[in-house]
This record gives structure tokens, sequence and C-alpha cells, in this order.
């Protein structure tokens, strides 16, 4: 199958869970299924079933746990939005969650879908309870301090004040590349994948993680609005050291080459299997969005 057509069939199981999830007619919960079904490519989710059917496992199996990674992270943009964070007013083309319902009603939306994560990931499942409880604490801990906050603490906190790579690539690794990495893992665990497969597309996790952050600093500066779904600049206006300020434009788009062939070598490992996920971190080199 090729890569589109594997994409899709990802994605559409992906968002028939979503669009079904129990929502009731009032005002948090409008919030939240605002945000979450406001479109974007549910790369987290679509890798969590990849690597599920890479080690052997059905994606169908799993889309519960998938779609509950997808809640953590819309739950992070609408944070990520806020005033306190990056104040951007528009999110994948329509307003900020802050701006359609209020600052606080965002803040609790964002916290009810974190919460909402962990439900699903707790429900009933036809796998050993290890492997669950495993799943569980490695997904709360890359969401939590030690991961994805812990990086936006420091992104946030600060801004103006980091100027080496490596303090950079520190951030992303938490902010943005633990929930990636999650997100595979949670496929290789669930899926029964053995330990040296767990690891392996934990490592190619981590590189696409990289990529996808070095994409986007890329795009803030040679991205259009209406492609993006958001102001280009954001980067510049609240100071933030990125990888095209570090390393020059050109030099962020060497680097980006260099991190998307490290992924494609460590997931060689699967052979032929490996194909969709190697024509992934390509698909994240080459967005526009």
């Amino acid at each position: 199958m090729m890569f589109a057509q594997k994409y899709q069939y990802y994605l559409e199981l992906i968002e028939e869970y979503l669009k079904k999830l129990p929502f009731e007619d009032n005002l948090i919960c409008q919030s939240m299924n605002y945000s979450l079904v406001g479109g974007g490519k549910r790369v987290r989710p679509v890798l969590a079933l990849a690597c599920a059917e890479i080690v052997g496992g059905l994606p169908g199996n799993f889309v519960r746990e998938a779609s509950a990674i997808e809640l953590i992270h819309t739950y992070s943009l609408i944070h990520d939005d806020l005033p306190a964070m990056d104040d951007d007013d528009f999110r994948r083309g329509k307003p900020s969650n802050h701006k359609a319902f209020g600052e606080a009603a965002a803040i609790l939306a964002g916290d009810a879908l974190l919460t909402y994560a962990f439900e699903l990931l707790s429900q009933p499942l036809s796998v050993p309870p290890e492997k669950q409880i495993r799943v569980i604490r490695e997904t709360a801990a890359a969401a939590g301090w030690r991961g994805m906050v812990g990086g936006q603490v420091l992104d946030t906190i600060g801004n103006g004040q980091k100027s080496e790579l490596s303090e950079i690539e520190n951030i992303h690794r938490m902010k943005t590349g633990a929930l990636l990495k999650a997100s595979a893992r949670l496929g290789a665990i669930l899926g029964g994948g053995t330990e040296e497969e767990i690891d392996i597309v934990s490592e190619y996790a981590s590189y696409i993680g990289l990529a996808f952050q070095i994409k986007d600093d890329i795009l803030d500066i040679v991205g259009e609005s209406q492609v993006l779904g958001k102001p280009v600049g954001s980067d510049e206006k609240l100071n933030k050291p990125t990888y095209p300020t570090i390393l020059g434009l050109e030099g962020a788009y060497g680097y980006l080459a260099k991190t998307i062939s490290s992924a494609k070598n460590t997931i060689g490992f699967f052979g032929q299997k490996a194909d969709f996920l190697s024509a992934l971190a390509d698909y994240i080199a080459e967005r526009d969005n």
C-alpha cells in the first residue's frame, strides 16, 4: 500500500473514533471538541498505529489508545496558544480556543482533554495488564514535567536566553519529541514488540521529533500564513531561539536532512516493513504546514 493510502487508512480510523466520543452539549465539551476536531495531521496517533503494525500487531485494535495521545496533544496546543504562553490568536486557520470560548474555558478544556486521555488509556484492553500499565506510566511521564510540560517551561520562561544548539534540542526533545516517542512506544508495546523493537521505534521517533520542530522553525520564516493556519514570524515576535537563528536558514535545512536520514537509517532495521515509517519521515520534512 502506498504511503498516502496507508496514511489515509490510519487517519480514517482515528477520525472515526474521535467523532464518536460521547461529548455532551455543554460549554466545556464544546470547547474540547472545537479543538479536537479542528483538523490536523494526527501524526502522533498515526505513528502509534504504524508502530503497532510494524511489530506484528493489528492497528485496528488500538485506535482508542492512539486517539488518547491525540487528546493529550490537543490539550497542549490549547494551552500553548494562551496569552501566558505563545499568545497565538489562530490555530489551523480558525480562532484559537481561548479566542472562541474565553481564556478560562480554554484552560479547563485543556485540563479535561488531558484527564479524559487517561480515562481512555485505562479502559479494559485485551493485552497483558502489565503492558497497559507500562503504556499509561510512560505516557504520563512524556506528558508531564519530565517531558512535554518540562519542555514548555524551558521554552516559555527561557525566551531570548538560550543560544546553544544543545539547549534548543533539549527543549524540543521534551516539548515535541517526548509525546512522539511515547506514541511510537505505545504502539510497539501494545502491538507485542520485543524490547529491541520498542527501542528502535523509540530512537526513530526521537529523530522525527527533532525533525518536526526543525521544520516548524523553518516554516515560521518561509511559510505562508494561509497554509500554516496561523501567522508566521511568531518565534521572532517572542524572541525565541530557533534552529534557523542558530544555524542560519540553509544550515537548518541541512540539519533537517541529516536528522531525517538518521531516522530512516534507524527504522531500516525492519526492512521492507519500514517503508511507511521511512516515508513518514520524508513527509515531515517536506510538509508545508
